[in-house]
């Protein structure tokens, strides 16, 4: 990537750390993902109870590697024998120290959006664990919640639907179906698999510091 590029990148995000600081989020930004990493360990103590929404990101930043080392208590839905045991594993997130997640968009504004088809990931991001932490590559940097709508139609979800076989419309065309007629937030399929059921938009936070974010200077997930 140029000098130039990454200025512009750098530029950007910070505006989106400023302004997200304005809106009681800490706001961390990481150079490469191996930042990224030091500055998830920083924010968890040894042996606090975590979990984890589905994310490529935290895969691929090294983040789960990191929840996984051993450190922490680790509340695994991959090792969940059956689906019933997967539920019981999202209540138990609730009262969790700390839920890691990536986000599906963030403004320059200082918002953080969010979609979710089971929703366990939103629900834990609104409220339940003392200290959510979100893994963002700067792919995911938009500048207002309109275009984190299009990002999530476009972008987002047809590679996630596809990847978790849900057999939606997007998997086919690569974009919502909903754009053909304005593409509004709640508009879309009404396949079995959706997974665009619930949508979030985190503004201004009552209780500080609570969320954290942690903007990578590297293209991390979907």
């Amino acid at each position: 990537m140029s000098e130039l590029f990454m200025a512009t990148i750098t530029r950007k995000l910070e505006r989106a750390a400023e302004n997200l600081k304005k809106n009681n989020i800490d706001t961390y930004i990481a150079d490469t993902c191996a930042d990224a990493v030091k500055i998830a360990e920083s924010l968890m103590k040894e042996g606090d109870t975590i979990s984890c929404g589905g994310s490529a990101t935290l895969a691929e930043s090294g983040v789960l590697d990191l929840m996984k080392s051993g450190k922490y208590n680790f509340l695994d839905r991959s090792r969940c024998p059956d689906r019933e045991a997967v539920e019981q594993l999202y209540r138990d997130t609730f009262s969790a120290d700390v839920f890691l997640t990536s986000a599906n968009a963030v403004t320059e504004n200082g918002e953080l959006y969010n979609v979710d088809g089971n929703s366990n990931r939103v629900a834990a991001i609104c409220y339940g664990p003392k200290s959510v932490i979100f893994v963002v590559g700067y792919n995911k940097l938009v500048r207002n919640i309109d275009d984190a709508i299009k990002r999530v139609k476009c972008y987002a979800a047809p590679p996630n639907s596809d990847r978790l076989n849900c057999g939606t419309p997007c998997t086919v065309t690569g974009e919502c179906v909903s754009l053909k007629a304005g593409g509004d937030m709640p508009s879309g399929c009404r396949a079995e698999g959706r997974i665009c059921c619930n949508y979030v938009v985190s503004a201004y936070q009552r209780h500080k510091g609570r969320m954290k974010v942690i903007l990578v200077k590297e293209q991390l997930g979907f």
